[in-house]
């Protein structure tokens, strides 16, 4: 079941100069809400984020793999999402390019994981997500594809 999906718009850290600040594509996830299958799933809560395309970036603004720590953090505060239930991944979609499109980049699922303390991620660890896992959140993507309005 779909908890978000929108453009979401994270605060950096950089005082006046707004440095690390974004935006990303972010869709939450849960695994365990309308399910029929009769699984549990002991991490229910998928958060996947993807950047924006690149025409749409503002001044200052960085990407999600720079900023997944604090994209994890502000995402389970805003959301009271308890970090030991939640999968982030971090999703990059598939690309093609050459001059008839002839060459394509496959779409690309990492999970990644943190270190908590005080209520913030830390070090982040990225890896590709396991297979039984990214079949359910790839097919939960391509379900949700149509991006949101772009909001101002």
């Amino acid at each position: 079941m779909v908890i978000y999906d929108d453009i979401f718009e994270w605060e950096g850290w950089g005082g006046k100069l707004r440095l690390a600040r974004g935006r990303c594509r972010l869709r939450i996830f849960d695994l365990n809400q309308g399910a029929t299958s009769g699984v549990v799933h002991i991490r229910p809560i998928v958060v996947v984020a993807s950047d924006l395309p690149r025409d749409t970036m503002m001044m200052g603004e960085v990407s999600v793999r720079s900023a997944s720590s604090h994209i994890a953090t502000v995402v389970c505060r805003r959301f009271e999402i308890d970090p030991a239930r939640m999968q982030f991944v971090e999703y990059t979609p598939a690309e093609t390019y050459g001059r008839q499109g002839e060459y394509v980049i496959q779409a690309c699922f990492d999970a990644v994981a943190f270190t908590w303390k005080d209520n913030l991620a830390l070090f982040p660890k990225s890896q590709p997500l396991d297979p039984p896992l990214r079949e359910i959140v790839q097919d939960l993507v391509a379900r949700s594809e149509n991006p949101p309005p772009a909001s101002a």
